[in-house]
């Protein structure tokens, strides 16, 4: 009986002393506390957000949306940073394990406040859009990338200096080793900085077509820091770094208005010139009345003799067509043929080709 009083008393010291000095049942219920957040953060997730998820999709405001969406990470966190703040309150600790609780608590809501700010900036990004006319929307996503690492860094220095860790040194020392791999990354800086200009001067946007002689022709999929991405026609995916675009001529296909038709229409020599001007009036007639070519002030129309070749009377067919789109323009392409061959066969003429007269000379 005697072993069996000392153990109950030894029991009930290390319940009272428990960890740290800590009362295991107050461990006990701060778990419990603890394990009482977290289930009614899957409460708060499962029924109010998906309510706010619901009720924000009837709106057309992408505002709102984005906003829900971007803060159900940081909403769902939230109950996890007070369970754990209740928890560690309702604990009598003292000394270097309440410090320790403490830094802790600062460092949750430290994460809490910084990954809000970040959050809140993909929602922005959408008033910030509204600007388009000002700044290119290329520029304002990667603005945006911009700021959501810094308000990484500053979150990230934050933490470490609530723990005791100084990041003056960190940084100095980054600086002299940024020095050297600066003088080892001059291109990564050059394609930056090209990227840049790329994105203030507006040369192109994510989905334009695009042409840089000798570098790449296709559709851009990407803008990013360093390089381009850039899907050819033969739909294989090409990385050009951005300091291609800086220095070479970028022709934008995209921002045609008009396309242009420039042809040369050879006739043979035996062709007269009542038929040239009849093939001219009609060929300029056609196009007049036809609603696929453009007719305004910044085009313009002219069909004139070109020279006298080797073996064809030339004819410059010069035109706009109203479309810009590169399928439509083929079509165009294909209607003025077949109507220009109708014209010149009605007129009796025909088209030349090239041939070579041989005169043999009789002895």
């Amino acid at each position: 009986m005697e072993i069996l009083k000392n153990f109950l008393e030894l029991f009930s010291d290390v319940w009272r002393k428990g960890i740290s000095g800590v009362n295991i049942s107050e461990i006990i219920i701060a778990v419990g506390i603890f394990v009482l957040f977290l289930f009614l953060r899957g409460i708060f997730s499962k029924f109010v957000i998906k309510r706010l998820e619901k009720y924000v999709s009837k709106t057309t405001n992408n505002f709102d949306n984005s906003l829900v969406k971007s803060m159900e990470g940081p909403a769902k966190f939230f109950p996890i940073v007070l369970g754990f703040f209740v928890a560690s309150s309702y604990l009598s600790i003292e000394n270097r394990a309440a410090d320790f609780l403490e830094t802790l608590n600062r460092s949750l809501i430290t994460i809490l406040i910084f990954w809000t700010f970040h959050q809140i900036i993909g929602p922005l990004s959408v008033v910030i859009k509204s600007v388009g006319d000002l700044i290119s929307k290329d520029l304002i996503n990667w603005i945006i990338n911009a700021i959501k690492v810094l308000i990484f860094i500053l979150g990230l220095a934050a933490v470490l200096e609530l723990w005791g860790i100084k990041i003056g040194p960190i940084i100095a020392g980054l600086g002299l080793f940024g020095v050297a791999v600066a003088l080892g990354a001059q291109d990564l800086f050059k394609n930056l900085i090209s990227g840049i200009l790329v994105l203030v001067e507006r040369r192109f946007k994510v989905g334009d077509w695009i042409f840089v002689e000798g570098i790449i022709e296709g559709t851009v999929e990407n803008i990013g820091f360093r390089s381009t991405v850039v899907r050819k026609f033969d739909k294989s995916l090409a990385t050009i770094p951005n300091f291609q675009f800086a220095e070479k001529a970028v022709i934008n296909y995209s921002k045609t208005t008009n396309r242009r038709i420039n042809w040369i229409i050879g006739l043979e020599y035996r062709t007269t010139s009542d038929q040239i001007k009849k093939i001219k009036d009609e060929i300029e007639k056609f196009i007049n009345q036809s609603d696929l070519f453009s007719k305004s002030g910044n085009t313009f129309l002219t069909i004139k003799v070109e020279q006298f070749a080797a073996s064809s009377i030339d004819l410059r067919l010069i035109c706009f067509t109203k479309t810009s789109q590169y399928l439509e323009w083929m079509k165009v392409k294909d209607i003025l043929a077949i109507e220009i061959k109708d014209i010149v066969e009605k007129n009796k003429a025909s088209f030349a080709f090239p041939s070579t007269s041989i005169y043999v000379e009789k002895n």
